[in-house]
């Protein structure tokens, strides 16, 4: 059975990675699909596609990495249309995995499963939330997997979101 998981990931962080193994833990393989892809450089969308998918990846183990694959989902203008285009993009999945009220009415309307992710600790772990401290140089660091500090520290995340936020 696969299954799908769309996110911002902006960035990919300790509450992504925790509904990735509740998402595994369902089915045998998982399509991460990165949204909003065609954003970048902006206040709600600082980092690229590429940069998203490299948090991502750095941040599974060798056995998690062999049962995800990640792809790219642009927004497009209309709602009544996205899933039908994530699934122009995303091989066929049994079942979505989504807390988002919205995407759970898309996908239910056409009759496709939804599971609710578990949300930990959501006051702490959003991405607004993450992408506010590390603008202002806060702590922030044992918000996110160690692979993506690395990424966000390589690209210097600090002075791109003080410049954008």
């Amino acid at each position: 059975m696969n299954g799908l998981y769309i996110g911002r990931f902006q960035p990919f962080h300790l509450g992504h990675l925790t509904a990735i193994t509740f998402a595994l833990s369902q089915v045998e393989n998982l399509w991460v699909g990165i949204g909003s892809s065609n954003k970048s450089n902006e206040k709600r969308n600082p980092f690229t596609a590429e940069e998203r998918k490299e948090m991502i990846i750095s941040s599974l183990n060798d056995a998690t990495r062999k049962r995800v694959q990640i792809y790219d989902i642009p927004d497009v203008d209309d709602h009544a249309k996205w899933t039908y285009h994530v699934d122009t993009i995303v091989p066929k999945y049994d079942v979505v995995f989504s807390n988002d009220d919205f995407t759970q009415t898309l996908y239910e309307k056409r009759g496709i499963k939804v599971i609710p992710v578990l949300l930990k600790d959501r006051e702490n772990l959003s991405g607004t939330n993450i992408r506010e401290k590390i603008a202002m140089g806060k702590r922030w660091e044992e918000l996110v997997p160690d692979g993506t500090k690395k990424i966000l520290l390589k690209i210097d995340a600090e002075r791109r979101l003080s410049k954008i936020l």
